[in-house]
């Protein structure tokens, strides 16, 4: 009877190990991939308490910058950059949500995550250079300030052997796309897929893939795709080249393959420093940093290019 007890206790606890290893491979690639801003209790449950696009200092911040989504990798070197050149600015605030969800949160002035509300409104909003110019009269300043151009994000080894956009049409290739209805990347790659194979091809991906779910649409897609990718969810993604660069560097199992020239497309970034910005002072010195050297030279480490 004793040896039974031992030896019932040794399958519960061996259970229970492998449960726990389970749950540590289910989220092993999870987010957050940038360095969290830790300065008291850190308190991450990966798939449960975890908010990897809101930055910072969400009690009175000095200044709050709206990022496209796909910049979150940029975030750490970017602020403590311009902390370090404007020391007085220690209380930055900062989202890297997509940028036409980041367009509604300014338009309808605040935004839920879960139970938590926020009302920051932005002192800048960075986004693509058409969605800019379509909220112009928002803006008392626009800049340019980097560049991208797209790639196909896949499973390390490349199991399906997708060689270009073309192969994204393939009924046995599972896709990660961002969603056009609010990804401003996704309008864009749709552009690509006319480049590549013609409006058949974007048909294929966008209409008939979605209907049978070989094509998956995201509600977050520079957070969704690699995961999709990493979790064997979907075997390719198109994304901008400093996405799978950035996941490349920091060593997840993913691999790049190029676009062509005559296939690919090119996305400007600007920054819009708002009329109606909480903090004007700080919204100038802001928008001066995101198109100094030094900030070029932070973009371009993450594989974005610059002027």
């Amino acid at each position: 009877m004793k040896h039974l007890v031992i030896i019932t206790a040794l399958i519960l606890s061996l259970t229970s190990l492998s449960q726990l290893h389970a749950q540590q491979q289910e989220h092993r690639f999870d987010p957050p991939w940038n360095k969290p801003w830790n300065e008291g209790l850190s308190f991450t449950v990966a798939g449960v308490d975890n908010v990897p696009d809101l930055y910072g200092d969400i009690v009175d911040p000095q200044l709050v910058v709206f990022f496209a989504g796909n910049q979150f990798m940029v975030i750490d070197d970017l602020l403590a950059g311009f902390k370090k050149a404007y020391p007085d600015y220690t209380r930055i605030f900062a989202e890297t949500l997509p940028p036409g969800i980041l367009a509604k949160q300014i338009k309808s002035g605040s935004i839920t995550v879960g139970n938590m509300r926020i009302s920051h409104q932005p002192d800048v909003y960075t986004a693509g250079k058409s969605k800019i110019s379509e909220m112009q009269d928002f803006f008392s300043r626009s800049e340019v300030y980097a560049k991208n151009n797209l790639a196909i994000m896949v499973q390390k080894g490349n199991p399906k052997n997708v060689k270009g956009l073309c192969d994204l049409g393939r009924a046995d290739v599972m896709v990660s796309m961002p969603n056009p209805e609010w990804e401003g990347i996704g309008k864009r790659i749709e552009e690509a897929y006319v480049k590549a194979g013609g409006e058949m091809l974007r048909k294929k991906i966008m209409e008939l893939k979605v209907k049978d779910k070989t094509t998956y649409l995201t509600q977050i897609h520079h957070r969704q795709t690699p995961m999709r990718i990493m979790y064997g969810q979907s075997q390719a993604g198109p994304v901008w080249y400093s996405e799978a660069y950035y996941q490349k560097m920091i060593g997840n199992p993913i691999e790049m393959i190029p676009v062509p020239e005559k296939e690919n497309i090119q996305a400007i970034y600007m920054a819009g420093q708002l009329k109606t910005a909480p903090h004007p002072k700080a919204a100038e010195d802001f928008m001066n940093f995101l198109v100094s050297s030094e900030a070029k030279k932070i973009y371009r480490q993450y594989g974005f290019t610059v002027d």
